[in-house]
């Protein structure tokens, strides 16, 4: 536990405000991909069918789209940054390692970077947490 408090410290010390930017887009993103993979559940059952992985495809699709569309809210609030980060951890390693990479490792599919590069992010929120524009710094601030 004491590794995990560390980690929180420094990532809290070395927050520059650009991340917060950062953070709003990458939570906006997993917002609209969230309600895109609600818009379009024939694609999406399309694709998690065709992992042969044992489970239920239907609560999976459902699964993905409630932790996008509230964890990605979340994220972009800054509400429980870690947290939410670490819920969408699953779905993304998921979505680099079993679908994107069925698809080639090439410049052309775009969706694979785009899940490398939102994987990536989410580990940086992970250890830098939500920064000084946020909900959690404001409940730290006016909770006393």
């Amino acid at each position: 536990m004491k590794i995990i408090d560390k980690i929180e410290q420094w990532g809290d010390a070395h927050h520059p405000a650009w991340l917060d930017f950062l953070r709003i887009g990458l939570g906006a993103l997993l917002f609209f991909k969230g309600v895109s993979f609600i818009s379009d559940t024939a694609r999406i059952m399309e694709l998690v069918s065709g992992l042969d992985i044992q489970l239920w495809t239907v609560t999976a699709i459902h699964y993905v789209a409630f932790a996008h569309i509230f964890g990605g809210f979340m994220i972009a609030i800054g509400a429980l940054t870690r947290l939410a980060a670490i819920v969408q951890l699953p779905i993304l390693i998921t979505a680099v390692f079993f679908v994107n990479l069925r698809m080639g490792f090439s410049y052309l599919n775009s969706e694979l970077w785009l899940s490398l590069l939102t994987l990536f992010l989410l580990v940086l929120f992970i250890v830098v947490g939500s920064g000084t524009m946020s909900t959690d710094e404001y409940m730290r601030k006016h909770n006393r």
